[in-house]
């Protein structure tokens, strides 16, 4: 299965960060990347750059499984958590790509306090506040069951951690700084991650 996890993020890489800028850039004139923010060593700079590790590390714990540098958990290797993967992988693509879409314009990787984008509460973003983050996580599931070794679950556990920091430093303070009351009013009723869950 680590094949099979190496192709399915290479298709998330390629759909998700890369045919999804090249779009963002034919509608704007910009690919909607804004980086990791924040001083060196700040909470901002912790979440970012914990961020890119945790994708990386979802790389590299399948290569290594593959190369049998690594062994995956003997009791998560039956055929259900695999298959659990496969699904699991496939939602958070389709998913990811689905909530990108609905988020129109707005969209972007990182954020830069200077500008201000429409705030998108309506569709997907009804339901949960920050749909494209949960899509990765169910990704990130997916391919730890699918690749389940010790780098897999310390770097799906990194991605749980820093997507709750960058939610709660960066682009929970930067949206209602911009937008104000009408935030405080969505995310009294819509959940961050899941419905109903995590309301402010």
């Amino acid at each position: 299965m680590a094949v099979t996890a190496l192709v399915f993020y290479a298709l998330f890489g390629v759909l998700g960060f890369g045919w999804r800028s090249a779009l963002q850039y034919q509608r704007t004139g910009s690919t909607g990347f804004r980086g990791v923010t924040g001083r060196l060593g700040s909470l901002e700079w912790i979440a970012g750059t914990g961020f890119v590790v945790a994708i990386a590390l979802g790389v590299v714990a399948p290569a290594l499984q593959l190369a049998a540098v690594l062994h995956p958990i003997g009791v998560l290797t039956t055929p259900a958590v695999q298959t659990m993967g496969l699904v699991l992988a496939l939602a958070g693509i389709v998913g990811t790509l689905y909530a990108q879409n609905q988020m129109g314009e707005s969209w972007r990787i990182g954020v830069d306090p200077t500008e201000t984008t429409d705030l998108v509460h309506t569709g997907v973003f009804g339901i949960v506040r920050n749909p494209i983050f949960t899509a990765m996580l169910v990704f990130g599931a997916g391919i730890m069951l699918l690749t389940p070794n010790p780098l897999a679950l310390s770097g799906f556990a990194l991605l749980l951690a820093t997507i709750e920091l960058q939610v709660r430093v960066v682009e929970e303070p930067y949206l209602r700084d911009r937008h104000g009351d009408t935030y405080r009013t969505y995310s009294r009723t819509v959940g961050r991650f899941v419905p109903r869950v995590g309301l402010t």
